[in-house]
């Protein structure tokens, strides 16, 4: 039923100005307009509503993520940026903190935004 309609990615911000300047000038998403519900961005044809809360409290596991044709060098310019990507204890990650999926058919490095939301960076 909703194979043929558009998604809508949302995820969360205690600090609208924050979230409106990573999403826009560290991701370069597309800003498209802000109300006093969320910001709004174009991420390539997919609407991000970063929805505005007064708490929040973020999930441990990736909410947003993006495929990217060479992630290496997308996490040494997100990194020059000022973005830091996680390390995990159980997961097997290079120098850059990309790792490598057991039968070698993806790479995934993880961040997070200003409010704590794990991000993910996937070359498959």
């Amino acid at each position: 039923m909703l194979g043929t309609c558009p998604a809508i990615a949302f995820t969360l911000t205690t600090d609208p100005a924050r979230a409106k300047s990573f999403y826009t000038n560290i991701l370069g998403l597309e800003f498209v307009n802000q109300d006093d519900f969320a910001i709004v961005f174009n991420a390539h044809g997919t609407t991000l509503r970063v929805s505005l809360v007064p708490a929040h409290t973020p999930a441990e596991h990736p909410v947003l993520g993006w495929k990217v044709p060479d992630i290496a060098s997308t996490v040494t310019a997100l990194g020059q940026a000022g973005v830091t990507f996680e390390r995990y204890p159980f997961l097997p990650q290079d120098e850059l903190g990309i790792w490598t999926s057991p039968d070698g058919s993806a790479k995934v490095a993880f961040f997070k935004d200003p409010d704590g939301n794990v991000l993910s960076l996937t070359e498959a």
